[in-house]
């Protein structure tokens, strides 16, 4: 990328530059980035492919509010697994429904529709996010991981079960009982894994270290990619915790 913006910046102005060198100098700093790292992407089928991340994302909140150990927690205590793990629970959920997505490359303004708009934008809320090739590319790494698996309908269940009940998000305040239902749900997952898979004694350990690889993506990462289209600049957290209240059902 030698011509990135990152790595320095070409002194040589054409005309309009000249001309417009004062906004001009000003826009340049906030030109998007050419390097992989900076490069900003969009989904390519963004109605379909949010469509179905939010099936994705229904079925995931019903899996919690349906669990009968969860909906005993405290509120607060739901509230807090909710915000810790609904992204890879939605993850492992994607790989699960087999939702497969394309990116394409964000469509940048033209620089001279910076330099115009760019008295009118002062004032108004900082333009939308979006999300990075690098990002995105781990995600999709991520889930190609988890698809390699091929995960058995129990072994996701299972699985799901002790990625939810984490004692280790701060401020539980029934952290020891949480800690029990995930050994319980490990130890379930373990006795379907071995008959399953005989041959293959790593295969637990296995699930149970990639499965700690989704909490490394950012919930930035989910939300604006799939999720920012539908419900702008909602909170996509508070979305989710009316969600969870409703009555199971």
């Amino acid at each position: 990328c030698e011509r990135c913006q990152c790595h320095g910046e070409d002194k040589r102005t054409a005309i309009l530059y000249s001309l417009l060198s004062q906004n001009l100098s000003q826009s340049l700093s906030h030109q998007r980035c050419l390097c992989q790292q900076r490069r900003t992407v969009c989904l390519r089928t963004p109605h379909s492919t949010c469509q179905a991340a939010s099936n994705v994302l229904v079925k995931t909140i019903s899996f919690m509010r349906n669990l009968p150990s969860f909906h005993l927690l405290p509120r607060e205590d739901q509230l807090l697994l909710l915000d810790r793990c609904w992204v890879p629970l939605f993850l492992l959920g994607l790989v699960q429904e087999m939702v497969t997505f394309e990116v394409m490359e964000t469509p940048a303004p033209s620089m001279l529709k910076k330099i115009l708009l760019d008295g009118q934008s002062k004032g108004q809320e900082p333009e939308q996010t979006q999300p990075t090739l690098a990002a995105v590319q781990q995600l999709q790494r991520c889930l190609n991981t988890f698809w390699n698996l091929d995960l058995s309908p129990k072994e996701y269940a299972y699985l799901k079960g002790a990625v939810l009940f984490d004692p280790d998000v701060p401020g539980l305040r029934a952290a020891l009982y949480i800690e029990s239902l995930q050994q319980e749900a490990r130890r379930a997952l373990q006795e379907v894994v071995q008959p399953l898979h005989p041959e293959d004694q790593g295969r637990f350990a296995r699930i149970l270290l990639i499965s700690s690889t989704l909490k490394s993506i950012p919930p930035s990462l989910v939300t604006d990619l799939f999720f920012r289209p539908l419900i702008g600049g909602a909170d996509i957290v508070a979305l989710l915790g009316e969600m969870l209240s409703q009555r199971p059902g």
